[in-house]
């Protein structure tokens, strides 16, 4: 099934909406011109489609009886506040206090027992005119359960790949002097001292690859800091004890999603700056900002939208000098209920990248072609989008998984198997990302000629 979302009163697109099949883990999530796709095993052909999104009422129909021809139109809904004035119970009122008894909740929430997740990557990095790489692959996500470590009890495994091109330029002698201070026990280099002419191919690629890891690695997303509530346990975490220290929250207004009321509230920042203490990355001074929604009626924390943006005298310099922007981190990430538990549903990641210091030409251009390269051509940015479209609990599935290697690299090549991506389900791309996917894609078939 393919169609189109739309809001009703304003005719606009409404992105990341979900769309599911009842008490199932089958579904996705509208792209950002509030399209979608969306396969169901013909079993679940009489069960309830649902389309839901935050502040709107939901779209019910069984699976059978859906329309792919006809847009979906929702309504917008809001919360019933007499209904809430009259529940019998102490309940936290302001911003803070409501965030801190999710937090609390949390051992409730989440899984508190193994499970395994299925799911579509797409990573994806560009300058502000074109995609430089894109790779779409089918992963796999083992996880013990809220109140362990990450870092011994979270893998990730690379299953398929669908499409792999890669046509950046092999130029980033940052990404060299990175690589070179951090596993070297010379003489600290500076980018001023190296030339480009003077390296070796191979030696680029090589320090390209340990910087892609470092910086774009699917440990990063799952076992790092950013995975805010999932490690909110972890020392130093920013969803930790502390959690007041480095944020604010403050009460927004309450919505509905998909008939139960939720709470919408500001994230900014507090007192102290955030720091994501990557290792050999000046990766601290951030503000936050964003908001949580989070379910009137047991706390469950449903979606965060989170950036950091520069704050300190430093980053602010750093930020617009390399990265041409203040906001150094865009994370967006859904949860589903399934048997009284929320599991992740959509993850949404967006990052400058250090790639290229500039232009670099023997040729005489125009002082407007270099603006445009320096503007338009050198700023990259990378953006990981994860859907998960199935969860496993049975222990001796998971057990006969986890008897089996696991490898999380997502940048090594892995053959294309055509009739396993027939029935997986994938995140539909926007029309603007369809077309430049498309130019990629001709590039990358000319480049192999």
């Amino acid at each position: 099934m393919k169609n189109k979302i739309v809001d009703f009163s304003t005719l606009m697109p409404i992105e990341s909406a979900s769309i599911y099949v009842k008490n199932t883990t089958i579904g996705t999530v509208s792209n950002s011109d509030g399209r979608f796709l969306l396969q169901v095993p013909q079993e679940f052909a009489t069960d309830t489609l649902i389309i839901s999104s935050i502040g709107f009422k939901s779209f019910k129909v069984p699976v059978n009886e859906f329309d792919n021809s006809a847009e979906i139109y929702l309504d917008a809904d809001v919360a019933s506040l007499d209904e809430i004035v009259l529940v019998a119970e102490t309940r936290p009122k302001t911003g803070n206090e409501i965030v801190l008894k999710a937090m609390q909740k949390l051992e409730v929430n989440l899984p508190d027992s193994s499970y395994i997740q299925k799911g579509f990557l797409r990573h994806k990095e560009r300058n502000k005119i074109e995609f430089k790489w894109l790779i779409e692959s089918a992963i796999t996500v083992y996880d013990s359960g809220y109140g362990s470590n990450s870092a011994e009890y979270l893998k990730v495994n690379v299953d398929q790949m669908r499409k792999s091109y890669d046509l950046r330029d092999v130029d980033s002698i940052f990404s060299y002097v990175s690589y070179k201070n951090q596993n070297s026990f010379k003489n600290r280099l500076k980018p001023k001292d190296v030339r480009r002419s003077q390296l070796k191919t191979e030696e680029l690629v090589k320090s390209i690859k340990w910087n892609d890891n470092r910086v774009n690695g699917l440990q990063n997303i799952f076992q790092g800091k950013l995975n805010l509530l999932r490690n909110a346990n972890d020392a130093k975490a920013l969803f930790g004890e502390n959690i007041l220290d480095k944020h604010q929250f403050e009460l927004d207004t309450i919505l509905v999603d998909n008939d139960r009321k939720i709470y919408k509230i500001k994230i900014s920042e507090s007192k102290d700056l955030v720091d994501l203490e990557t290792k050999g990355i000046f990766n601290a001074g951030y503000a936050a900002n964003g908001w949580l929604y989070i379910y009137y009626d047991n706390y469950a924390i449903k979606k965060i939208e989170y950036e950091l943006v520069a704050a300190s005298e430093a980053q602010k310099v750093r930020s617009k000098r390399l990265f041409d922007t203040q906001v150094n981190h865009k994370l967006v990430m859904t949860y589903m209920e399934y048997q009284d538990k929320m599991y992740p549903n959509y993850i949404y990641y967006e990052t400058p990248k250090l790639v290229n210091v500039g232009f670099k030409s023997d040729e005489k251009v125009t002082d407007e072609e270099k603006e445009r390269y320096n503007k338009e051509e050198r700023y990259y940015y990378t953006v990981q989008e994860i859907l998960f479209s199935e969860i496993i609990l049975d222990k001796e599935t998971i057990q006969m998984a986890m008897d089996k290697e696991w490898d999380m690299d997502i940048f090594s090549p892995k053959p294309y198997d055509k009739s396993f991506w027939k029935n997986y389900n994938i995140l539909l791309e926007s029309e603007e990302d369809e077309k430049l996917i498309g130019d990629l894609s001709r590039k990358a078939s000319l480049y192999k000629d």
